[in-house]
């Protein structure tokens, strides 16, 4: 077993480890992001609103100042148990898939590629959606300093006990179509731009394998992902955090932003959600790619000892 081909177990644990590692060092971009997604949606169309989030440094600077530093981290907990679920699925089991996929050929086109990331990236939210629901909840809350008003929710536990007993157990799955569509369209323009820009720059003999190959390939895939994804992903984000009966559906959803708010509203946080995907995927990516080699070295390491001497 080499390097650029470990057993699906090590890639599973090193994309779930590196997904949470790249969540915590980019989840204040994911808040204001989430902040500026739902900034508005309140509103009709002859109604004035004081815009209060403007751009993604403003917003985390608002929200430091209004809400205390802690509130860039709302939703930290349930978005560390996505990624566990979450990337482990559509990033761990997506070469596995694409083998699957290619058969007996020695290199999967670009359909096949295309293919396996929209399978492991549908598989993941059926996995982790009510994680997902309750990270966007948390991140939407607002928390002022001087009361507790406006908290739907205290903690982690009481956020998933308090949407099943409000909304049931489908309200754990609120948003799962948008969600399945932008995940699947989130990991075939991020896993396969990943790939392909990896697989060409080593095939051309430009880099090897290694940091600073893993970082132009995730730039790549970090700015590819935004352009295509922060349409779905707003609605996603809407839709998730919606009280019962606001919309009718995630199309309903999508209509309103549309007469509302006019196409714009599409790319609400266009610029945390690039600046997040940007650092997420270089993060993500390089310790994904290490924590293959570590965990694979530690799996040989463990193997050679249980040998007998």
């Amino acid at each position: 077993m080499t390097d650029s081909n470990p057993p699906a177990a090590v890639r599973v644990f090193a994309a779930g480890s590196a997904g949470c590692v790249a969540d915590l060092v980019t989840f204040p971009l994911d808040t204001a992001k989430v902040r500026l997604q739902i900034q508005g949606e309140g509103r009709t169309s002859l109604e004035g609103q004081t815009v209060k989030y403007r751009g993604v440094f403003g917003t985390i600077v608002t929200i430091v100042r209004t809400e205390g530093p802690r509130s860039l981290y709302n939703g930290l907990v349930a978005g560390l148990q996505r990624q566990m679920t979450f990337a482990s699925v559509r990033i761990g089991l997506y070469d596995s898939m694409k083998q699957l996929y290619a058969g007996s050929a020695d290199n999967a086109g670009l359909g096949t590629r295309l293919l396996a990331g929209c399978t492991t990236g549908a598989m993941a939210v059926a996995f982790a959606q009510p994680t997902d629901v309750v990270k966007v909840r948390f991140q939407a809350q607002v928390r002022l300093l001087e009361s507790a008003t406006g908290k739907r929710y205290s903690s982690t536990t009481q956020a998933y006990r308090t949407i099943v007993r409000d909304e049931g157990l489908r309200g754990l799955w609120k948003g799962a179509l948008p969600n399945i569509i932008r995940n699947a369209t989130v990991n075939c323009s991020e896993l396969v731009t990943y790939d392909v820009i990896k697989e060409l720059l080593l095939k051309n003999h430009l880099m090897t394998d290694n940091m600073p190959c893993h970082f132009i390939a995730a730039f790549s895939a970090g700015l590819c992902t935004t352009v295509v994804a922060s349409p779905v992903d707003v609605v996603k984000t809407r839709y998730m955090n919606s009280v019962p009966g606001q919309y009718g559906g995630a199309l309903n959803c999508a209509a309103t932003m549309l007469i509302k708010e006019g196409p714009t509203a599409f790319y609400k946080g266009f610029m945390p959600s690039f600046l997040r995907l940007l650092s997420w995927n270089i993060v993500m990516f390089v310790s994904y790619e290490q924590f293959k080699r570590g965990f694979l070295r530690l799996q040989q390491s463990w193997s050679s000892l249980q040998k007998p001497i």
